[in-house]
């Protein structure tokens, strides 16, 4: 289990390039299942990341604002999510933003059966569908009271297990659809996290498209900035702004007298709406 854990040991991210914001209206085709509802204009950051397992003190991201990365990715909720977050309000969110700072929400939802890792929420097969459409609405009113508006993405954290599982792989994709389809019913775009040797490839692989996430972002340690040359899976999938890359896990930095450990990610996918 990487920085993206689901306990104390930190969760982190990062890289990518230069740091580039898109505001128009991309990646929304990648993203339906989204009916007619008039969406706002996707906002995409292509740049380098950082996500540690709490959000840092406004002080600490003032000094980390060095050009060298431009977003951040941050626990919002969810039962399984390991640190506490102090720092994370409405107030942090817009102070952090107006600084320039592009923040990645994430949520650390119920976990799969068949994970070994102890979680504080599970779901079953006969429970993934209810719980997954619980877990989304309560990460739109986690992301909407800190001031990440409708449009905005959500990545749900999914850590590893035994995709060959058929029962329990059958039971998360179903857990998957019902947090995508219910974060896209309230008009908030779909991500997902995993590894890619289980739960990324379980959503990149699936045979059956519907309601699976409209963005991915896979952890595959190999030290390599880029969402497009290391890509394991069609090269046709997931284009259109829709792609992060964790690639570097437990990299302790200091900027601006700040010591922050963290994981690095490549990101070319929508980031929050806020102000």
């Amino acid at each position: 289990m990487s920085s993206h854990r689901l306990s104390k040991k930190g969760r982190y991210i990062a890289w990518a390039t230069t740091g580039v914001v898109v505001t128009a209206g991309a990646g929304i085709a990648a993203q339906t299942s989204m009916a007619a509802t008039a969406w706002p204009a996707q906002k995409t950051y292509i740049g380098r990341a950082f996500d540690t397992c709490t959000a840092p003190s406004l002080a600490a991201m003032k000094a980390w604002n060095t050009k060298f990365y431009g977003a951040a990715a941050v626990y919002i909720g969810g039962k399984n999510r390991g640190c506490a977050q102090p720092n994370l309000t409405k107030s942090w969110v817009k102070s952090v933003s107006s600084t320039g700072w592009k923040l990645i929400p994430l949520y650390v939802g119920a976990q799969p059966p068949c994970q070994k890792s102890a979680n504080r929420e599970r779901f079953t097969a006969s429970t993934a569908a209810s719980v997954g459409a619980s877990n989304a609405k309560d990460a739109v009113a986690k992301a909407s009271a800190l001031g990440m508006k409708a449009g905005s993405p959500i990545y749900l954290n999914m850590e590893s297990y035994d995709i060959s599982d058929k029962a329990c792989n059958d039971a998360t994709l179903t857990y998957v659809r019902s947090f995508t389809r219910t974060l896209r019913n309230a008009t908030y775009r779909a991500g997902l996290y995993g590894f890619s040797s289980s739960s990324a490839k379980a959503v990149a692989t699936a045979p059956n498209r519907t309601d699976l996430p409209g963005n991915l972002w896979y952890a595959l340690w190999d030290k390599k900035n880029t969402t497009t040359t290391d890509w394991p899976w069609k090269p046709t999938q997931y284009t259109d702004h829709s792609r992060g890359h964790q690639y570097m896990v437990n990299s302790k930095e200091k900027r601006g007298g700040y010591t922050i450990t963290v994981d690095r990610s490549a990101w070319d996918a929508p980031v929050a709406i806020v102000g």
